[in-house]
């Protein structure tokens, strides 16, 4: 693999290319601010770098021991099938290392490659959005 550099520091990170990084993935548009603010709040962050470049990105919000929810792991397309984004998720499972339970939701159709990691799909989970229709729509909520 690469050589990559790796760290969850939010003191130096430009959330401007962290915002153009979910726009590339394609993982939707997510404005600086709003990158800033649910970073900020998470507990457990990890950043890939090549060089310079930050080419991924994944963060848990974590309550201190007993439930850790992973979101918004990205990887910049040009990198994608190196396993970076296999790493971040151990690395964010390594830092929530001892919970109880730790969470995550992911696109329709990646269900294999999370379950590879070790995570199974969960039956009785259940989530209220501020927009349920379109999550229907495109599969993330079941409808009534």
């Amino acid at each position: 693999m690469k050589e990559y550099s790796w760290d969850g520091r939010l003191d130096e990170l430009d959330f401007d290319e962290l915002s153009r990084l979910y726009r590339i993935a394609p993982l939707g548009n997510k404005s600086p601010e709003e990158l800033a603010m649910v970073f900020g709040n998470s507990m457990f962050r990890c950043f890939v770098r090549d060089g310079a470049t930050l080419v991924g990105a994944g963060r848990a919000l974590a309550d201190g021991g007993d439930c850790a929810y992973i979101a918004d792991v990205a990887v910049h397309p040009d990198h994608q099938g190196r396993g970076l984004g296999s790493e971040i998720i151990r690395r964010l499972l390594s830092l929530a290392d001892g919970y109880k339970k730790v969470v995550l939701y992911a696109k329709p159709g990646t269900e294999a490659f999370y379950g590879e990691l070790g995570f199974l799909r969960m039956s009785t989970a259940m989530a209220v959005w501020n927009d349920p229709r379109r999550a229907v729509q495109v599969g993330l909520l079941e409808g009534p």
